[in-house]
């Protein structure tokens, strides 16, 4: 069996990009309040197979679950196609059959989410912990498929070892705080919307205010200090290896659009498709880092490992 194989390789992109689209309909779910479209049933919707007689907000919860459907399928079709083309213990395989398993658990998170109630407008903050869990098995997800690619091209796995591995595993943990407290922000700004600039940044000082609004003012310092140390991180990849340029850059690039896209969302008040902008270039960066902490890592032989260029166009 070929250590590389393009035609897996390609597939898994696209299916990786699938799978974006469909956590940015879930965000769309959240935004719109609309979590709660099929009740509290589960897989049924309204205690139904089909509904009979579904409203807006049912059809759109009920195509969030179609499409989540799907991508189980679709993580299962990877796996068996990894298996079959890859000989026993390929980096490939072990990456789809944990995409396999994380896409599973975000099956499992997603229903536990709308059989206990931590959809639409419930304020409790029990659901924080719900959405930074959320947000954690949606990022080793997509870390899992972006491996799978990966390795279907001839990569290997990250090895976070050494001085090196401390960094790369210190950025991509910072990262990963760093979303959780964004999927809780974001839910706050759903929760507790403002008419004004003046009336969100005087709702941020009120010791009275709740949890989801404080955490306004921690994540983007929080942002600032994983951003700072991403950078410089990057910065001393790019100079140290030609090779890995092109990711320390992307790197750079996604980090200082996200800090700006990110004031902005604050500036006009959180509109949902500021915020879908904001979840798409997390995802992106997160996928960037994986794939930076792949190529950086030491290889168990590297002279049995050719340095890859950037993944090709999706439609290449």
């Amino acid at each position: 069996m070929p250590l590389a194989d393009p035609i897996f390789a390609r597939r898994a992109w696209w299916f990786l990009a699938y799978t974006i689209g469909v956590i940015l309909w879930g965000a769309v779910v959240r935004a719109t309040l609309h979590g709660d479209g099929c009740g509290e049933h589960w897989p049924l919707c309204n205690g139904e197979l089909v509904p009979t007689e579904p409203t807006t907000k049912t059809l759109v919860e009920l195509m969030h679950r179609l499409t989540s459907g799907l991508a189980f399928l679709g993580a299962v079709a990877l796996f068996v196609m990894a298996r079959r083309r890859f000989p026993s213990g390929h980096a490939a395989r072990k990456a789809a059959l944990a995409g396999l398993v994380l896409m599973s658990t975000e099956a499992l998170i997603g229903a536990g989410l709308v059989v206990f109630n931590m959809v639409a407008g419930n304020r409790d903050v029990h659901r924080g912990w719900w959405a930074a869990g959320h947000l954690g098995n949606t990022f080793l997800l997509l870390a899992a498929l972006t491996l799978a690619a990966h390795a279907g091209a001839g990569g290997r796995l990250p090895r976070l070892r050494g001085a090196l591995g401390v960094k790369l595993g210190a950025v991509l943990g910072g990262v990963m705080l760093l979303g959780a407290s964004g999927a809780i922000v974001a839910l706050g700004d759903t929760l507790f919307p403002v008419d004004t600039l003046a009336e969100g940044l005087a709702q941020d000082v009120d010791p009275k205010s709740h949890l989801f609004v404080k955490l306004r003012t921690v994540h983007p310092l929080l942002g600032l200090l994983v951003g700072l140390g991403a950078l410089f991180l990057a910065a001393q990849l790019g100079s140290e290896r030609p090779d890995l340029r092109p990711h320390a850059a992307a790197v750079a690039g996604l980090f200082v659009a996200q800090t700006a896209l990110g004031f902005l969302n604050v500036a006009l008040l959180a509109p949902i498709w500021a915020q879908l902008a904001h979840l798409l270039l997390a995802d992106a960066l997160w996928v960037v880092l994986v794939l930076l902490s792949a190529r950086a890592s030491p290889a168990p032989d590297d002279a049995a490992h050719a340095p890859l260029a950037m993944p090709a166009p999706l439609g290449s």
